[in-house]
């Protein structure tokens, strides 16, 4: 019984598992004494965006100080992309299934939590992994409060994307009041998170993005500038913005193409944070002559692979920074557009159409459905 369901377990997850992995899967898939299986997303190896589909996995069994939580929303993300196509594997030992963030209702209480969740508690949650099925297991310190009067799809455009940005600005960028940060893909979450994020703190985020419409709307949000990049090279606009200065900060998720564009943005004693490589990753000739000659400080992270102890203590300096700014209004998760579960496949290939300006989120259940496990 145990090997047939564990090879059904495998195909679940389209051949990209382990040995190792195959014998933990055994109690994976027992839950409350019983087999319990959920619908989650999965997707062939050809990495298709049209061989997406949905199909049976077991539910997660809970390791320490992890909630279940039944999902009701979910969003895609750059990384599920990449992953899809078999270019960005998930940490070892996290879910191979596609998903950084998950939005719904505790389910149940793991071994040894220590915090204030409980079950019924409407929260979101960032992830490694997994969101984008029926129930997820969540860390406990990963886990926020979902702000008042916000529905399940709104929520979920927080998570992966304002805790990025949240990170970008302040614990890798230092933002400062009254420094100008210039904001690559302005109209994407991350971009739109940004803008608010650094209009907050009193910074002046300057933007660039590949349609009018999504800068009106960085604008709208708070860019004091926005340029098109396809209507010829940002570095001079930037000079323009500035005064000639160059920008304090840059955010970067291009690499290669904006590289010397970048390099005119930037002031000297400038700090570059690079979280991205869409425009690739090959830059030739005198780079670092360049970079030595404006003291440019260049620092490049990820999040998906810290360490619980580095998410959590972001988790928490966002909830105590800036949180709250949802309750009242003042800051705002941008959602473009809302797919049910069933239709993942449209929804990457909208992603991958780059038409989006904000978050797209899918619906995994309607807000009212209390279904049972």
């Amino acid at each position: 019984m145990a090997s047939s369901l564990v090879a059904n377990f495998c195909i679940a997850t389209a051949g990209r598992i382990s040995a190792k992995q195959k014998v933990s899967s055994i109690r994976r898939i027992t839950y409350s004494g019983r087999y319990k299986m959920m619908n989650a997303v999965q997707f062939g190896s050809d990495g298709a965006a049209s061989s997406m589909r949905i199909g049976k996995v077991p539910i997660p069994e809970l390791r320490d100080h992890e909630v279940l939580i039944r999902v009701y929303a979910t969003a895609i993300n750059r990384a599920d992309i990449l992953q899809r196509k078999g270019r960005y594997a998930p940490p070892p030992g996290e879910s191979e299934i596609l998903g950084l963030e998950a939005v719904g209702t505790v389910e149940t209480i793991g071994p040894n939590c220590v915090s204030r969740w409980s079950v019924g508690d409407r929260v979101m949650t960032l992830l490694a992994g997994g969101g984008n099925a029926e129930y997820v297991s969540g860390h406990e310190d990963l886990l926020m409060p979902i702000p008042a009067g916000l529905t399940f799809t709104k929520a979920a455009a927080i998570p992966e994307v304002w805790l990025t940005a949240f990170q970008l600005l302040h614990t890798v960028g230092k933002i400062q009041a009254e420094e100008s940060v210039l904001i690559h893909a302005g109209g994407s979450g991350v971009g739109t998170a940004a803008v608010q994020l650094a209009s907050l703190v009193g910074a002046t985020p300057i933007v660039t993005a590949g349609s009018e419409t999504k800068i009106s709307k960085a604008k709208e949000l708070g860019a004091a500038e926005g340029f098109n990049y396809k209507e010829g090279d940002f570095g001079p606009s930037v000079l323009q913005a500035t005064k000639g200065k160059g920008v304090d900060l840059i955010l970067d998720c291009v690499g290669e193409s904006f590289y010397d564009q970048n390099m005119q943005s930037i002031k000297t004693d400038g700090r570059w944070v690079l979280y991205g490589l869409l425009g690739g990753g090959n830059v030739n000739g005198d780079m670092l002559a360049k970079m030595l000659r404006k003291r440019i400080s260049i620092t490049g992270t990820t999040l998906r692979a810290r360490s619980i102890q580095y998410k959590g203590d972001l988790v928490r300096n966002f909830t105590d920074a800036a949180l709250h700014h949802f309750d009242s209004g003042k800051l705002k998760p941008i959602v473009d557009k809302v797919f049910p579960l069933e239709n993942i496949s449209d929804a990457h290939k909208y992603m991958e159409s780059n038409a989006n300006t904000g978050k797209i989120v899918i619906e995994v259940r309607p807000e009212d459905v209390k279904d049972e496990l």
